[in-house]
């Protein structure tokens, strides 16, 4: 074997960038971070308004669902970042961490340091609020967190229809309470996106002691007994091998971690023996898959969308002093809602973005309109991420299961009937005047209920298929497995309520703390 490094990274998504930093401080160290796409030099991974652009591109793994029972067999369009920095360089920027509930039922189900208390300073310790230091908020983390510049008409109209139709307004999402409407803070640094490799990995490649290798295809983790010795790379068309006198860190997401374990022979023992898989341990691999699914609503309205000023020349020239419509997220404003009374935390969430948003977020069209849409933020069924074949390069099999308890179903109904009720207040009813298909008939159950399986879309937040408990301990490390850890959002037992960036971050910053700690602990063990 070649190639000795003392940790291998495998994704430099989201985590994998958080862990490159952290682990690579230390200069005794040898870190390796392995990408299967391209570095993130092309100006429109930064460019926030071109988000819309990248699907489908050399920078997206280009995913999709297999046939979904609940949507009438549909597929659906899975976007998933294939460069540095992940997801983070290709999604809607939107900081939130969660509902302090979620890390409770973390707590409850036996993640033993991973309630609210216990992940508060991780958060913190990321982040750089533009807004300053506070209880629960601070400066000086790598994170950049900022108040949307683009600020768009239409997303203030959004936002007084909803106080019309009886939500409450809300500064600070990410404060004392989460339920109510407001505009979104956003991983931006002056107007420009700031993806997990701006923030973390492109400060630390100047290290001797981090080597950044992109372009490279992980096809298995090359096990001896209970330790991973390394990794089996695709790069250059030639199968290489690097080794790990420490640690191996799955840092690849939701879709590819539990893809790795599976084609290194961890996974469910029948499943993996009917492709020809050698059975290292029989572990619920990719078993507890959970997403977001959202709606969205669009309507036509009078004045001018998000669109139509990005195509205006002036909008180039405001976006170099960091202001306009290109520093904008699309979903610059939005809210948490209770779908019931008696609910211990907010149950759906909504995204409001100042132009048709149709068509799985696809649509290219330039019609002047608004879109809003509701989000089901905690989720009773589970999906799954298994193999098509043993072939690395295949695509996985992915099915998210949406609505596979009826009650899933019911509060996504309330929630788009809540929708509905935002549309119908007086501010929206004076901009708009006609609908973009797909729409519901009415409000009924019937009408929307048809609706939301014609119009189900992902919110682009796949959590849990590597989760503390099943898969992983407390500390991160798989089951039997004494130096392979996954570090990334499939370690999540439960979905958490709002945007899963903030909470990968966290994730990566606290696993570095245990990963450097139980480096420290063997050091002294051999000095002793």
């Amino acid at each position: 074997m070649t190639d000795t490094h003392d940790y291998i990274i495998v994704g430099a998504g989201a985590a994998g960038c958080v862990l490159a930093s952290r682990l690579s401080q230390d200069p005794s160290v040898q870190v390796l971070l392995i990408e299967a796409g391209p570095p993130d030099s092309n100006s429109a991974l930064h460019v926030p308004a071109a988000l819309g652009s990248l699907r489908r591109t050399r920078w997206d793994w280009d995913y999709h669902s297999d046939p979904e029972p609940a949507l009438d067999g549909r597929l659906m369009v899975l976007p998933y970042g294939k460069t540095l920095g992940g997801s983070s360089s290709i999604n809607g920027m939107i900081y939130i961490r969660g509902n302090p509930a979620d890390y409770e039922e973390w707590k409850s189900l036996g993640c033993e340091g991973w309630g609210w208390d216990d992940v508060l300073p991780y958060f913190m310790k990321a982040e750089d609020n533009e807004r300053g230091q506070s209880e629960l908020h601070a400066r000086g983390g790598p994170l950049t967190v900022s108040d949307g510049r683009s600020q768009h008409p239409l997303g203030e109209a959004w936002l007084e229809a909803a106080n019309q139709a009886g939500l409450p307004s809300n500064p600070d999402f990410n404060g004392p309470a989460q339920d109510g409407v407001g505009r979104y803070q956003l991983t931006q640094r002056d107007g420009m996106r700031c993806s997990a490799a701006t923030a973390y990995l492109h400060p630390a490649m100047t290290r001797p002691n981090l080597r950044v290798l992109t372009g490279a295809l992980v096809t298995r983790i090359l096990l001896e007994g209970d330790r991973a010795a390394g990794v089996e790379v695709e790069h250059d068309n030639q199968l290489k091998r690097f080794s790990a006198d420490l640690e191996v860190i799955l840092s690849a997401g939701a879709y590819n971690s539990p893809q790795l374990l599976l084609l290194s022979g961890i996974g469910h023992a029948a499943d993996l023996k009917a492709l020809g898989i050698q059975v290292v341990a029989d572990l619920p691999v990719g078993r507890n898959l959970q997403d977001h699914p959202s709606v969205f609503i669009s309507v036509l309205v009078r004045g001018e969308s998000l669109w139509s000023e990005l195509r205006k020349p002036e909008s180039v020239a405001l976006f170099k002093s960091g202001r306009g419509p290109l520093t904008s997220n699309y979903g610059e404003v939005g809210g948490f809602w209770r779908s019931n009374d008696g609910l211990e935390a907010p149950d759906v969430q909504y995204h409001a973005v100042p132009l048709v948003y149709t068509e799985q977020g696809s649509s290219k069209s330039t019609d002047n309109a608004s879109s809003w849409g509701a989000c089901l933020l905690k989720r009773l069924s589970r999906g799954s991420v298994s193999l098509r074949s043993a072939e690395p390069s295949a695509k996985p099999r992915i099915v998210h299961n949406y609505y596979g308890e009826g009650a899933e179903f019911e509060t996504m109904v309330r929630g788009v009937q809540m929708a509905i009720e935002i549309g119908n207040q007086p501010t929206m009813r004076r901009l708009a005047h006609g609908q973009v298909a797909p729409h519901p008939r009415s409000d009924s159950r019937a009408d929307v209920g048809e609706f939301v399986r014609r119009a189900t879309q992902t919110t682009h937040h796949p959590v849990g298929t590597c989760a503390m408990g099943s898969v992983v301990g407390s500390d991160l490390r798989v089951h039997g497995f004494g130096n392979l850890r996954v570090v990334d959002a499939s370690i999540m037992p439960t979905i958490v309520r709002g945007n899963t960036l903030a909470p990968t971050i966290m994730i990566a910053e606290k696993a570095a703390d245990q990963i450097l700690d139980r480096a420290q602990s063997h050091q002294s063990l051999r000095e002793t």
